[in-house]
């Protein structure tokens, strides 16, 4: 599982998505959300703004990513 680490209380799913390298654009993250690739804590999600905090786990495709912080 590869953990991603924000400084702030949450951070949206497509610029998690741009920030963990699993996207080049913001463009390819709207498509991959649109398209319900991307489950957040075992449920798809269609929000591109949905806010991720730590402790949530993504996964697309057979990656996971859990959001750690610094706090």
């Amino acid at each position: 599982m590869k953990e991603v680490m924000i400084n702030t209380e949450y951070i949206k799913l497509d610029q998690l998505l741009k920030y963990a390298n699993i996207v080049g654009s913001g463009g390819e993250a709207k498509i991959l959300i649109k398209e319900g690739s991307v489950t957040v804590n075992g449920k798809v999600v269609y929000q591109r703004g949905k806010k991720i905090r730590k402790g949530d786990v993504i996964v697309v495709g057979d990656i996971n990513i859990k959001v750690i912080s610094e706090k």
